[in-house]
């Protein structure tokens, strides 16, 4: 008797260094203002630059209500996700796939949630191995226009060299530094678009209908335009990985201090989004191209520092969406296959996660356009109505009460969401191939 507690007292020391060694609970004492620059670095991400491409697509009533719906319903998801991080007293559930399985039971938990979640972050990931490619590119071709052309896939590759080394900074908190500047930097850049819009002004023979020729066409850029504002809120892939890294006790519990950083982080989403998207339409209209930096122009030096801006945000953003797949990736290797915690362990899977999104960026040059396909599939789901479909399967609200109902008019508009803008990018997708625009290692 007393051997087998020996045994489990043993165990529980081991699981509970492994937890102290994994990346997501190995820091507990982060402050509330962590928790804001992170969500904004994790949710602003360079697609606000095309915002005023999607308003054009939608035209001013739908876009103004998509961009205003979606930034309630997504608060609303965010503040649930934040409830439920400690709804059962003694427990933190530190891993977006930890509450699945709490809400769908071990195993159907593990295949809902960890599919999605990974195409989110990795793909996500390789996404911002692409933008910080063409933005430190755009930036050189601005600054040395007389230079040699260079071949977008170095780019890419010198973007990546920064992450082989970032990748091997332990936790959140450790990279609290870069992420604050990845914050301050989305900020700015999203103020340069729209303060240097408001400058140049509304542009002569300026037109706010649709431009597509075809009713068909319209229909579908359409869809895929609701698709573009709507993943513009995917920063709930990695909440609770976020507040896990917030302290907490039966008093003070960790959800006070992350909601007044979700609060922070929700205004400046807010000031970012809205005026970009709404005075970059307003000055071009439907003439706006798919990067408002690109219908700037000048001054070249303002567009420059905006891009090179880009190149630091997407850094730390890139930072925060690998982190969950590190724990991950590490937590299967300790746990599972019983492989030692260490340096050695740490310096492999995340150069090889590094080195595996920025081959597939250097040869799908055109992956965010896919994504925004696939993306439809697990974008919409994780932070539209999963939270909404955990919260009524876990609390168990009484029927056509007002939680009840809003949680049904969530999961309705989040599902339609995840049908409708597929249907669009894929169309998108076809037309490209049809057009040959897809190019292999640019």
């Amino acid at each position: 008797m007393v051997s087998g507690q020996w045994q489990s007292e043993k165990e529980k020391e081991k699981e509970k260094a492994i937890d102290d060694w994994l990346p997501i609970t190995s820091s507990r004492n982060a402050k509330w203002w962590y928790s804001a620059f992170h969500n904004v670095t994790a949710m602003v991400g360079a697609g606000v630059l095309s915002l005023p491409y999607a308003m054009s697509e939608l035209g001013w009533g739908p876009g103004i209500a998509v961009m205003v719906i979606s930034w309630i319903v997504t608060l609303y998801t965010l503040w649930q996700m934040v409830e439920m991080h400690e709804m059962v007293p003694g427990k933190r559930f530190d891993r977006y796939h930890e509450l699945g399985q709490y809400a769908f039971g071990e195993k159907l938990g593990l295949y809902i949630v960890v599919p999605q979640q990974l195409i989110v972050e990795v793909g996500v990931c390789i996404v911002y191995m692409v933008t910080g490619g063409r933005s430190l590119k755009k930036f050189h071709d601005v600054v040395c226009s007389d230079c040699k052309q260079i071949k977008l896939t170095f780019f890419i590759m010198i973007f990546a060299s920064v992450h082989f080394v970032l990748s091997q900074l332990p936790n959140f908190n450790s990279i609290s530094g870069i992420s604050l500047a990845a914050a301050i930097m989305s900020f700015s850049y999203s103020t340069i678009a729209w303060v240097a819009s408001v400058d140049k002004g509304k542009q002569e023979h300026v037109e706010y209908g649709y431009k597509s020729d075809t009713q068909e066409r319209t229909v579908m850029r359409f869809l895929a335009a609701l698709g573009d504002v709507a993943f513009a809120y995917a920063g709930h892939n990695v909440v609770l990985e976020i507040q896990a890294t917030i302290p907490s006790t039966p008093e003070k519990p960790s959800k006070k201090p992350m909601w007044k950083g979700v609060i922070v982080a929700y205004i400046v989403v807010a000031l970012c989004y809205f005026p970009v998207a709404f005075v970059g339409y307003w000055a071009f209209g439907n003439g706006v191209e798919d990067n408002i930096l690109v219908s700037l122009s000048r001054p070249h030096w303002l567009i420059a520092m905006a891009n090179m801006m880009v190149v630091v945000h997407v850094i730390g953003s890139y930072q925060i969406y690998a982190m969950p797949v590190f724990d991950m990736m590490e937590t299967v290797l300790v746990k599972r296959f019983r492989f030692p915690p260490g340096l050695t362990l740490r310096l492999i899977t995340r150069s090889a996660y590094v080195a595996f999104t920025m081959f597939v960026g250097i040869t799908f040059p055109f992956f965010g356009g896919l994504l925004s396909f696939f993306g439809g599939f697990a974008f919409a789901p994780t932070t539209y109505f999963l939270p909404c479909i955990m919260w009524l399967a876990i609390y168990k609200p009484r029927r056509f009460s007002l939680s009840w109902i809003t949680n049904w008019i969530c999961i309705i508009l989040g599902v339609l969401l995840m049908i409708l803008a597929p249907i669009g990018a894929l169309r998108d997708i076809i037309g490209n191939i049809i057009d040959k625009q897809y190019k292999f290692y640019q």
